[in-house]
């Protein structure tokens, strides 16, 4: 007995193999070839950034001396010419300012409408069929590439002159950029929350009221209000081409050389956006 344990004592002991030092080795050497991967695909980047940069600046024959050497004339023209504002135009620009409103309201409502039963029929996540999908994102796609001004156009030509075609056009391209964002916003929900709704037999409607809403609701008032913002602004120059508005007297006032009067209505558009952006923020506080 003592001898087989002797023996055995007297055998060298099997220590495992160490490969600590072999796997964080290999682990140094995938962060090497990973950083230069990241280095090189940023060096890419940069690179067609500044041949980008390059090919729009001759493209467009942009000359620094030149536009140094226009900035006298343009402050001159301002001084001269376009200040001080036309103050007894406001009454001129009132009715069409409120018009300018009216159609960027309206717009808004619609598009926000619109949008928002596209974005669940575009949101991946959603899972609703493959060629609906992907008829209503080529839908809004299409919309978001055409300008609101280019629908201002055809749809000036197409139904006449006045705040409808107008509303009609700011509704068009609102379609287009919330249908967009509005399925991102859905698209990046958690959807453990709506996992776990789901196994508590909930059916589709519960499922988005009690899981979806509360996760969209932030972004959906935020972009529906920011494209009120922006409705501002596009209405102002659809006004330009026929669609009503306070465009059209600017652009009227711009042809007969009154730039004092233009001054006055580029005045009231400032002021416009600013009331907008100030009720919007207020809106933005209760809601959120």
């Amino acid at each position: 007995m003592s001898r087989s344990v002797e023996g055995t004592l007297e055998q060298p002991l099997e220590l495992p193999p160490r490969t600590e030092n072999k796997d964080l080795l290999g682990l140094y050497k995938d962060w090497q070839r990973r950083k230069k991967m990241v280095r090189k695909n940023r060096a890419w980047i940069l690179g067609i950034i500044f041949l980008a940069v390059v090919w729009s600046w001759y493209a467009t024959e942009f000359t620094l001396l030149y536009l140094i050497s226009g900035a006298g004339n343009i402050a001159a023209f301002i001084a001269t010419d376009l200040f001080p504002p036309d103050l007894s135009s406001i009454p001129m620009f009132i009715g069409p300012a409120l018009e300018t409103l009216y159609m960027s309201y309206a717009g808004m409502v619609i598009s926000v409408a619109i949008s928002l039963i596209l974005a669940f029929l575009i949101a991946r996540n959603m899972k609703f069929h493959p060629i609906i999908s992907f008829i209503c994102r080529s839908i809004v796609t299409f919309l978001r590439a055409v300008p609101a001004l280019v629908w201002g156009i055809i749809l000036v030509s197409a139904i006449g002159l006045g705040p409808f075609a107008g509303m009609v056009a700011v509704a068009l391209s609102g379609v287009g950029i919330l249908g967009k964002a509005f399925s991102d916003i859905v698209e990046e929900i958690d959807m453990d929350q709506v996992g776990a709704v789901k196994a508590t037999g909930a059916n589709w409607f519960q499922v988005v009221g009690q899981s979806v809403w509360p996760q969209f609701k932030s972004g959906f008032v935020g972009w529906s209000l920011y494209k009120l913002d922006l409705n501002i602004r596009e209405a102002a120059v659809l006004g330009m081409v026929g669609a009503g508005g306070i465009g059209i007297v600017l652009e009227r006032s711009i042809s007969l050389f009154q730039y004092q009067e233009a001054a006055m209505g580029i005045l009231m558009i400032f002021a416009l956006i600013l009331l907008v952006e100030f009720t919007t923020a207020k809106i933005r506080e209760r809601i959120l």
